[in-house]
């Protein structure tokens, strides 16, 4: 009895712990819930702009988060310019206190051919500019 006693009182510290485990991650205890649901808006406004402006196709390489009125944006784009328009799209959201951009810049095929040619050119002498 006393085994059956200890395996209920086992369960139920592994049941507390899981729960535990899968509720207190998703809270965040640095914002009101003002707050969290004013982020909540900043980022489905910046994803949204984002596709209408940048085109649906960018969205699913941008990751956009907002704490505090602080958007983040990460992931890859394909130019510089994309780069930069998705941080002035997000800087024009209302409540947007500030754009965190390390959205990485993939290289594109121009720029790889451009690299191949630099590397194999002999030290010292100019890279051939042949398109």
């Amino acid at each position: 009895m006393a085994t059956g006693l200890h395996h209920q009182y086992s369960m139920r510290w592994i049941t507390l712990v899981l729960l535990l485990g899968t509720l207190l991650p998703g809270c965040r205890t640095n914002e009101t819930p003002e707050a969290q649901v004013d982020d909540l808006k900043i980022q489905a406004q910046v994803k949204s702009k984002l596709a209408s402006d940048l085109g649906v196709d960018t969205i699913p390489n941008i990751s956009v988060n907002s704490t505090n009125g602080v958007v983040t944006l990460s992931g890859q784009v394909n130019s510089a310019d994309t780069k930069a328009k998705a941080e002035t799209i997000a800087k024009s959201v209302d409540k947007v206190v500030k754009v965190v951009n390390v959205l990485q810049v993939a290289n594109s095929k121009a720029d790889v051919k451009s690299e191949l040619r630099r590397r194999q050119s002999p030290v010292g002498a100019p890279a051939l500019l042949t398109p």
